[in-house]
């Protein structure tokens, strides 16, 4: 079956917009049963100004509209031994390893943001906060696809860990997840590496927009976000704002690449000035 590519921001914000397949997408990543989301501060996009080829129509403002995702999801967990709790879901999607002080800052806008909270107006609690991160790169841990960060609370003195929930802990600290795309390598060791199997770049077609992937190499319930990534693949809008993503990201490679270049022009430029310097310092001495 060919499904788009999910790597790609928009095929990714269409598979989030379906309720059903972001709750069980969410859901496996944690661990936890994801019961209710509110999507209404979900995603951010940007606007980048990109030559117009292939008969593509710009925006109002003259440029083309590329969607970023970065998600905040307010979500509603159930809890193993009955009821619920409400946590903020914050999910980063990146291909570039330059986008690491945008995590911290976007994390710290989240804990400042006044509006994270839940609970009647006289008992106003702050949401806990989960992150997760899809990153197009390595962090440096081979062989491992998904990494799990959880705060663990202690006593100094007795080394006892402390097991039981605590609000002013959960409120100060987050739990995180990282997944590493290259290292999926079809891995397919439990449920969540199988459904993961969306990001193996190992199974594009010839059009590196496009997977190759067997439906039923996936678990029932994790069936529905293959359908709608299959959907995705039919759809020849979003086929164009891949080719699009894939201008923007080059462009964003050859800035880079032009700015090192200046850089080690300059560093040239300052070793040559240098040697001047000593030259002309040595050239004084000896007329003395």
């Amino acid at each position: 079956m060919h499904i788009a590519n999910p790597i790609y921001d928009v095929v990714f914000k269409f598979m989030m917009e379906d309720e059903k397949v972001a709750k069980s997408f969410l859901s496996a990543i944690i661990g936890e049963e994801v019961v209710e989301l509110d999507f209404s501060t979900r995603e951010r996009t940007v606007r980048k100004p990109i030559k117009k080829k292939n008969g593509r129509k710009k925006d109002e403002d003259g440029g083309l509209c590329l969607t970023v995702c970065r998600y905040d999801f307010s979500a509603r967990i159930a809890l193993p031994g009955g009821g619920f709790k409400t946590v903020l879901i914050e999910l980063q999607k990146a291909k570039l390893a330059s986008d690491i002080m945008r995590f911290r800052r976007y994390l710290g806008r989240n804990y400042q943001d006044e509006d994270n909270v839940y609970g009647e107006e006289n008992d106003r609690k702050a949401r806990q906060i989960y992150c997760i991160f899809l990153l197009g790169y390595d962090v440096c841990i081979p062989g491992r696809t998904v990494i799990e960060v959880d705060y663990t609370a202690k006593d100094v003195t007795t080394n006892e860990e402390l097991t039981a929930a605590n609000e002013f802990i959960q409120s100060l600290h987050h739990r995180s997840w990282i997944i590493q795309i290259e290292q999926l390598k079809q891995r397919r060791r439990n449920d969540l590496e199988k459904l993961l199997s969306i990001f193996d770049q190992a199974n594009r077609t010839k059009s590196h927009y496009i997977l190759n992937v067997d439906e039923d190499d996936f678990p029932e319930q994790y069936r529905p976000i293959i359908r709608r990534l299959r959907m995705a693949c039919e759809s020849e809008d979003i086929q164009i704002e891949m080719e699009m993503e894939d201008d923007y990201f080059l462009e964003i490679q050859e800035n880079e690449r032009l700015i090192e270049e200046k850089n080690k022009a300059l560093k040239e430029k300052d070793k040559i000035i240098e040697e001047l310097k000593k030259q002309l310092l040595t050239a004084n001495s000896s007329k003395k």
